[in-house]
């Protein structure tokens, strides 16, 4: 286990400031602690700031090539400690081992390796007429990132910053902080220079927002709920700072009225209980056409038998949920959504049969489910699944686009002219179409209340660059 006692500054792992307290990072599987994590404050913050700013002055003068080899030293040390990265995201957030090696660590790795890629051929200045326009790292980045995909989260931040010559602070999740730890010694091993990257670790309301309101941050990106993107936004205004977040969301999943309904449901199913449904992006409402409830009723029974729930480092399809307080809040949206009148075809509340410890949920699809229900407008962050039936395509569609959401949606068929129609109507920044995968090439981000910027590929640079016009350059 890396220590979690001191933080990553300027290149070397130092105390904390003074005063800092300590809370215990949870094996979510056994609700025990394996360990305590140092909780900094704003003077931690004032340090990592310093030290980067310190460092931009050169990182941002280096060339494109000098990045490309930093990053390439970067990805040989993650390829290192691949195992080491995929037992710290089970032992933090639960994820089963098969998960965070097939899936979390290689998210991490994709990130860094399509920047580096994208980094090759793009253009940090063009002419137009007499004037020249050049892009410029804005500066001091600061970092907050979840739980609930942590390398992904991170790396999807910290790869295109080193890409643009920008240099950064790190926060990640006080519940997750052992992957984290990881990365910060990777870097050190890459000989990425001190004050590039630095890592402290803290909660939302002492390091948080010291980043957030910190006057020499130049921009700071949050992943997380939408009711802590405001408050990130918040304190960020009074310094006028760049503000990228990517938030929540309850995004659709149409299913439409063909021969593959049965696959498809099995599919969105399947697609929702990944990672125990901690995805912002989940497939959380399926929209099937009205008049195949009762069919897609039997798929739902038959493919919920495959569901395995249980020990992480065994060979299931679903650990624990994160934590205490995420277990609470997904059983009691679970009980409202029975008391006012949904229909649990599988799962309920309470822990699945003989596992009385761990945050474990049972897998739940509820049907008899209306678009304006509790359950169908929270994002629950859970395994949890409603369907909606909808009376004709224009229905499905305008069921899902009514959400204050819009980070992602799913659109499902045979005909693949009406599959890109319907999604090309969807108002989110992410659609699935016909269960395609995620794509680190592709920006990834919100629409409305599911946040704004972009994340991933090329289109991530644009949030860590400044753009200044040169008049009268020719």
């Amino acid at each position: 286990m890396p220590d979690l006692s001191k933080f990553y500054i300027d290149g070397q792992w130092v105390a904390p400031a003074g005063g800092a307290t300590s809370l215990d990072v949870i094996d979510p599987a056994t609700e025990q602690s394996v360990g305590t994590v140092a909780i900094g404050g704003s003077a931690d913050v004032d340090a990592a700031v310093a030290a980067a700013r310190r460092a931009f002055d050169t990182w941002s003068q280096t060339s494109a090539d000098d990045r490309i080899a930093v990053i390439g030293a970067v990805i040989a040390e993650y390829q290192n400690r691949a195992a080491d990265l995929a037992a710290a995201v089970t032992q933090e957030m639960g994820a089963p081992a098969g998960l965070a090696s097939a899936a979390h660590v290689p998210m991490g790795i994709a990130h860094l390796a399509t920047a580096a890629e994208a980094l090759k051929t793009f253009s940090f200045a063009e002419d137009r007429g007499s004037s020249r326009i050049v892009k410029e790292p804005i500066g001091v980045c600061g970092f907050i990132t979840p739980w609930n995909w942590p390398l992904n989260q991170v790396m999807c931040k910290v790869a295109p910053a080193l890409a643009t010559g920008c240099t950064m602070i790190l926060k990640p999740s006080e519940v997750a902080p052992l992957s984290a730890a990881v990365v910060a010694e990777i870097f050190d091993a890459a000989g990425v220079p001190a004050g590039v990257f630095n890592l402290v670790n803290g909660d939302g309301p002492g390091v948080g927002t010291a980043l957030a309101s910190h006057p020499d941050i130049d921009l700071i990106s949050f992943t997380g709920s939408t009711r802590a993107g405001v408050e990130v936004a918040k304190n960020a205004a009074p310094t006028v700072k760049r503000v990228a977040q990517e938030l929540g969301g309850k995004s659709p999943n149409i299913l439409l009225d063909d021969a593959s309904l049965g696959s498809n449901v099995a599919a969105g199913i399947s697609t929702m209980m990944l990672n125990s449904g901690q995805s912002c992006n989940a497939p959380s409402r399926m929209l099937v056409p009205a008049a195949r409830l009762d069919e897609v009723t039997s798929v739902i029974e038959t493919t919920a038998a495959d569901i395995t729930v249980g020990d992480p480092n065994t060979s299931v399809r679903l650990g624990p949920v994160v934590s205490q307080p995420q277990f609470d809040k997904i059983q009691g949206l679970i009980e409202r959504a029975v008391a006012d009148g949904a229909t649990p075809v599988v799962g309920g509340p309470g822990r699945p049969d003989g596992l009385d410890t761990g945050y474990y949920v049972k897998p739940t699809v509820f049907t008899g489910v209306t678009n304006d229900m509790e359950i169908a407008r929270t994002e629950v962050f859970g395994p949890v699944l409603v369907v909606i039936g909808y009376d004709d395509v224009d229905d499905a569609v305008a069921i899902g686009n009514d959400t204050e959401y819009g980070l992602a949606g799913y659109v499902s068929g045979e005909d693949v002219d009406e599959v890109r129609r319907i999604g090309s109507k969807l108002r989110a920044g992410s659609i699935s179409l016909n269960s395609a995968q995620l794509d680190p090439a592709a920006p990834f981000g919100g629409y409305k209340r599911s946040g704004n910027g972009r994340e991933w590929s090329d289109y991530a640079f644009d949030e860590f660059l400044e753009v200044k016009s040169l008049l009268g350059f020719a």
